[in-house]
């Protein structure tokens, strides 16, 4: 029995070492800018901020396929990153579009008409707003739905 404690308590030793180990390397962190413009996806210049107290939202959007969202405008500098699917970005009045899949940002247009559409498999975004308290983060073109009713 004493044979069998002692190589129990070799392997369990071998084991926390090596554990120690580990948790005393450095883990390498590491950091991808996904993103950085100064100006929407079809070359519009962001302005300035609106001035009062600032307000980031971040919304988790998931569209189901074949799905065309409504007509609709951001007041406010947003950016979105596809987590799955992809997403074609339209926009309305220039006709311009703009096709993002999986593991790629974008920056949205601001006060400019535009929609998100799916193709064959829903699509998973993250937007990110940077506004004011109080501003509404997308407005519906006239005679549009708003872009989202359910935001939790």
């Amino acid at each position: 029995m004493k044979v069998l404690n002692i190589g129990v308590t070799l392997i369990v030793l071998a084991a926390f070492t090596a554990n120690i180990t580990l948790a005393t390397e450095k883990p390498e962190i590491k950091a991808k800018v996904a993103m950085k413009e100064i100006a929407s996806w079809d070359g519009t210049p962001y302005k300035s901020y609106l001035q009062g107290q600032p307000q980031l939202t971040i919304l988790e959007i998931t569209i189901p396929p074949h799905t065309a969202l409504p007509w609709h405008q951001h007041p406010i500098p947003n950016a979105a990153y596809v987590v799955s699917g992809e997403l074609t970005v339209e926009d309305r009045l220039s006709g311009k579009s703009l096709k993002v899949s999986a593991g790629q940002a974008f920056a949205e247009s601001v006060n400019s008409s535009h929609r998100g559409v799916t193709g064959d498999e829903q699509a998973v975004v993250i937007v990110t707003y940077s506004g004011v308290e109080g501003t509404p983060l997308s407005l519906p073109d006239k005679g549009e739905k708003v872009e989202f009713e359910h935001v939790e």
